[in-house]
């Protein structure tokens, strides 16, 4: 079954909110900031070539290419709740946050550099 579609207006305030404080948003806050971001993702880069994951709030796939249904995927983007929500909102960039290791990248699709930041609206 899939997954309710977060309301923009919604998934939009979530991430500003978080963005205004993200020291004292709440974790209700970062989980519905995180998901909505992976949504707009997956809807942007619609695919199931790249797993993005972001524990312990979410995880999509995308990216057009060959899929992948079964065990572990040989492209994989994970990284934390605070990281993901600064590469999608462009406060970092896909390459510092590689060159930091704040991202762990694995396969040869495993970049995002040309879908973030995610468009907002």
């Amino acid at each position: 079954m899939a997954r309710a579609r977060i309301d923009d207006g919604v998934g939009r305030a979530a991430v500003r909110r978080y963005a205004a404080d993200a020291a004292g948003a709440s974790r209700d806050i970062r989980a519905l900031a995180v998901r909505y971001t992976l949504q707009l993702l997956s809807e942007e880069a619609n695919g199931n070539t790249l797993e993005v994951r972001v524990p312990p709030f979410g995880a999509v796939q995308c990216i057009a290419g060959p899929r992948h249904t079964r065990g572990t995927p040989p492209n994989v983007v994970e990284t934390d709740a605070a990281t993901w929500l600064s590469l999608a909102t462009g406060a970092l960039s896909w390459a510092d946050g590689l060159a930091t290791g704040r991202i762990h990248a694995s396969g040869q699709r495993a970049d995002l550099a040309a879908h973030l930041p995610i468009p907002l609206g």
